[in-house]
């Protein structure tokens, strides 16, 4: 199976001014494309040649994991965002985050500092356990919440590559920006599938 780069929901430019154009040109046409194709020319006659993403992130180790987790975490990611996000959630995922963080601002708050001392390059997660509680996770480099049994809601990429073009080496702003854009309706889906 060739895996290929996902269409996008919204047009480059429509996240601006949080994110821009020319930050989507580079982070989603050009490193989440490398991540594809490298992904593709890794599995060729291997184990993995026909496995579903998940699979490949749960299981493969190397190279592949690295490209094949990339490939899914930026997928995830692109996914959650839309023009004009809503403010919080609604409905059982609010509770939720209610009922563990105490409120959506305290949530928010632990998310914004998990990412902002997260040390290099990494992933911030809202995860669900087998249980249905909810907590915040931090992976290095690849890594993914699969990988340990998590169901993932959402994810925050603090790779800066995901914000130097827009920010430089202030990640704090791009964390600030970040929560302007997240599709709920979308993260809400997740946490009740």
């Amino acid at each position: 199976m060739e895996h290929k780069l996902p269409t996008l929901s919204y047009e480059l430019g429509e996240l601006e001014p949080y994110i821009s154009k020319n930050t989507l040109e580079f982070h989603y046409g050009k490193h989440h494309q490398a991540y594809i194709t490298n992904l593709n020319n890794l599995i060729k006659g291997t184990a993995f040649e026909d496995a579903s993403m998940e699979d490949i992130v749960k299981h493969s180790e190397g190279g592949i994991f690295n490209n094949g987790a990339q490939v899914y975490n930026h997928t995830f990611y692109f996914e959650a965002f839309k023009p004009n996000g809503s403010a919080e959630p609604n409905g059982k995922l609010k509770e939720a985050i209610e009922d563990t963080f105490g409120s959506f601002d305290n949530f928010k708050a632990e998310f914004s500092k998990a990412g902002a001392t997260l040390f290099g390059s990494g992933w911030v997660w809202l995860v669900v356990d087998t249980g249905g509680k909810l907590s915040i996770m931090k992976t290095k480099n690849a890594g993914n919440p699969l990988r340990d049994g998590f169901k993932p809601i959402l994810t925050m990429d603090v790779w800066e590559h995901a914000y130097y073009l827009d920010t430089q080496n202030a990640r704090p702003k791009y964390i600030e920006n970040f929560w302007n854009i997240i599709n709920w309706e979308l993260v809400v889906k997740r946490f009740e599938e």
